[in-house]
């Protein structure tokens, strides 16, 4: 009889879907076409209105059940397991999960679709930049002046900012939100922005390389759902090509201590970097990040002479694994740190990079990309695939946002694309943004994929922060990265109560699974996570008045509680009972650790 029944429904699918109108394994989103728009329906809702997207008259017709099962190094899940149903229109390929839809099409000439957000519509949207450095603000019209950046700024007729990057946030229905973005990005493809005509949003790809494009698209991506289905979403990994390193057992994520939050220059000098070393050793890191500059180390008389190799071999001597930092040489380059141009050429690169795995050297930080269009996507990849074969992990610094390359290149540990704690570096615009920002990027940037946010300073640089200690040390479990930097000075970490600095040697940096469990963008977020037989709770205040969180742990098992909270400034206990109700400073957090 089941046998029967399941093949009644692989008979009535495409019949279904030859009517015009398709859904999920769940049944939860639906979609239709009507003309060349296809409209999705999330619980008999619409949610997103897709223009231009399917040719005229032409129906979705079932393709075939799609099933996944793969396991990641890194992430908010190790275990991914998801299902879909394909269709297909014309050149268009459709996929409907249960946490959302993801398009591409098959062809060389690429059809451009446009998302229409309507007038009204809650939404948390970046102004796009080369490097992805900007705040997702609440807005519910597209009538936004542009704010200064240092690239990007694009205006339309009326003076209005046009210009969008990924990932944008939607709340078409109260509890109901649509998350848009990009997935799986290949070779001779570039990636896209959002650019707006009125209350169209059109998907608008960067520049390709003539007679070198890919036959096909990236993967158009919407997350659907509740924030719960939001947060917890694989579906920019699901959609992208499985690992392409054989045996993963090399790559090890882990927590950085960082030179740059104190010293701008100071990977130059062979003495500070012993600090951060000795830093790494007493927080039981296993590394740390070697910055800018360390080319010209012998150039310093304080240094007497030492190199790059004295400093790894220092690292190495300690147990410490050193990473270290180059420049892309495609973005900023008249005036940028050194070294330069050792990577752009694939002799240069391989030479580099085996020298690299010679002395010992774990993995690399690049940085200063130069935006979104192919010649940057396909030197990306090529970066990954020469690493993997040198074993050398990878943060890509001052780039794009991920698109899901995490899965098939899992040496790829973090990449920036997002407005962090360097910062405070800068401009103090950063001082009383920071606390709603970081509220919002684990709904936005986070969901999407590794975020070098470079979080936890206690005490200040050039502009100063007003979060609480607890928010600060939230933040190490709330936003993840495969390679987690720690932005304070060594004095300051050094200075925290044993308990703190204990838990940063027992952070994990990658994850089992992640559950979310209250919060809104902008306001507050509470997540745990789970490593093994440890459970991690941390949440955040984003405003600027008391507030307390309600918790249900009853899913999280264990029999030693640690709970840092607010006090003055830490008020640290272990608890019998696993606590209800924490109450946060204004622009608090907390973090309870469960074993």
């Amino acid at each position: 009889m089941r046998q029967i029944s399941i093949l009644i429904v692989c008979l009535l699918c495409p019949l279904l879907a030859v009517a015009g109108k398709v859904a999920s394994p769940n049944g939860k989103l639906m979609a239709v076409t009507n003309g060349k728009t296809l409209t999705i329906n999330y619980n008999n809702k619409q949610v997103l209105d897709v223009v231009d997207a399917v040719a005229d008259g032409q129906s979705l017709v079932f393709v075939r059940k799609v099933k996944d099962d793969y396991q990641m190094v890194a992430g908010k899940r190790s275990h991914c397991v998801n299902q879909a149903n394909e269709y297909r229109c014309g050149n268009m390929v459709l996929r409907m999960y249960n946490d959302g839809i993801a398009f591409r099409y098959e062809s060389a000439v690429a059809t451009q679709p446009a998302y229409r957000i309507p007038e009204g519509t809650r939404r948390w949207m970046q102004q796009w930049c080369d490097s992805y450095e900007g705040f997702f603000p609440l807005e519910t019209t597209y009538k936004v002046t542009p704010v200064p950046s240092y690239s990007g700024i694009s205006k339309s007729a009326e003076g209005w900012n046009n210009r969008w990057g990924y990932p944008a946030l939607l709340e078409p229905h109260k509890d109901v939100f649509v998350l848009i973005t990009e997935a799986n990005i290949e070779h001779g493809q570039s990636a896209s922005c959002l650019f707006n005509d009125g209350e169209l949003f059109r998907v608008t790809p960067a520049a390709t390389i003539a007679g070198k494009t890919c036959d096909h698209t990236p993967w158009r991506v919407a997350i659907i759902g509740g924030l719960k289905d939001v947060v917890e979403s694989t579906l920019v990994t699901d959609v992208c090509e499985p690992s392409q390193i054989a045996d993963p057992s090399w790559i090890q994520p882990g927590v950085v201590s960082w030179i740059y939050w104190a010293y701008n220059h100071g990977s130059n000098d062979y003495n500070i970097i012993k600090k951060y070393v000795d830093l790494a050793v007493a927080l039981r890191l296993p590394y740390v990040l070697i910055d800018a500059e360390w080319d010209e180390m012998d150039k310093l008389p304080s240094n007497e002479g030492k190199t790059i190799e004295d400093a790894v071999a220092y690292a190495k001597a300690q147990g410490i694994k050193p990473l270290i930092w180059y420049n892309s040489s495609v973005g900023w380059v008249n005036g940028a740190p050194t070294p330069k141009f050792r990577l752009n050429k694939p002799e240069d690169r391989e030479k580099e990079f085996a020298w690299l795995e010679k002395i010992g050297v774990a993995g690399v930080k690049i940085d200063f990309f130069s935006g979104d269009d192919q010649r940057n996507m396909d030197y990306c990849i090529d970066l990954l695939e020469s690493a993997a074969r040198h074993h050398l992990l990878v943060n890509f610094h001052g780039a794009t946002i991920p698109r899901g390359w995490q899965r098939t290149w899992p040496n790829l540990m973090s990449t920036e694309g997002v407005y962090g704690a360097e910062w405070y570096n800068n401009v103090g615009t950063f001082t009383n943004k920071a606390a709603c920002h970081n509220a919002t990027l684990p709904f936005t940037r986070n969901v999407i994929g590794p975020m070098d946010y470079t979080p936890c300073a206690f005490s200040d640089s050039q502009h100063p922060h007003i979060t609480t200690h607890a928010h600060e040390l939230a933040l190490t479990v709330l936003f993840e990265s495969a390679l987690q930097h720690l932005a304070d000075r060594p004095e300051s970490l050094l200075a925290q109560p044993q308990e703190v600095q204990r838990f940063f040697g027992m952070l994990p940096s990658v994850w089992d699974e992640t559950h979310y469990l209250s919060g809104y963008p902008g306001e507050s977020v509470v997540l745990a996570r789970r490593r093994g037989d440890t459970w991690y709770v941390a949440g955040i205040n984003g405003t600027d008045q008391e507030r307390t969180f309600s918790m249900s742990l009853g899913f999280v098992k264990g029999k030693s509680v640690t709970l840092f909270a607010d006090g003055e400034p830490w008020a640290i206990s272990q608890p019998t009972k696993l606590p209800k109700q924490i109450t946060c400073k204004p622009r608090g957090g907390f973090v309870i650790v469960i074993k």
